[in-house]
């Protein structure tokens, strides 16, 4: 047996045992989808830096400058377009902090610049602004008071730009 078939065997029932079709969620990630972006942020990080170093005289006695080297660091997440018309994203505090630069990229490849507006550390979210944002898609923020345990949710991003 291929591995191919192998795993077309795996696939996952269409049906519950009462007959009834198994829900898909595929229409509202169709519709939700394009509203998720990719961040990538670049920042500058100071390098760690020996504890003798920060006296002047061991700075001069071996020609250190007074500022401890720095290197480029970039990481990645995800977040939500909350107002296609303004250009607000919704992140994480985590993601956006400390930010020099931060770019934004599109489910249709688009990528723009965008500008740390509000950040909240305690419940981790950060407002992003794109700058110069046409035709943007948002997402309707829910009310979480009408869900019960056992309903379905989706916790949709991409962190990795993979799509």
């Amino acid at each position: 047996m291929s591995l191919l078939s192998a795993s077309a065997g795996a696939a996952l029932p269409t049906r519950i045992a009462s007959g009834e079709e198994l829900p898909s969620l595929a229409p509202m990630v169709e519709k939700t989808a394009p509203a998720v972006v990719n961040i990538a942020i670049e920042t500058r990080v100071r390098a760690a830096q020996n504890p003798l170093m920060q006296d002047p005289f061991f700075r001069r006695f071996f020609d250190m400058p007074d500022q401890a080297p720095s290197r480029r660091a970039v990481s990645a997440g995800s977040g939500v377009i909350v107002d296609a018309d303004q250009g607000y994203v919704l992140t994480n505090a985590h993601v956006a902090r400390n930010a020099d630069n931060i770019e934004v990229t599109l489910i249709d490849g688009r990528e723009l610049s965008a500008e740390l507006v509000g950040l909240d550390e305690e419940v981790d979210l950060a407002v992003l602004k794109l700058e110069s944002a046409e035709d943007l898609t948002q997402i309707r923020i829910a009310d979480s008071a009408g869900l019960k345990v056992g309903d379905f949710v989706v916790a949709i991003g991409n962190p990795f730009g993979l799509g």
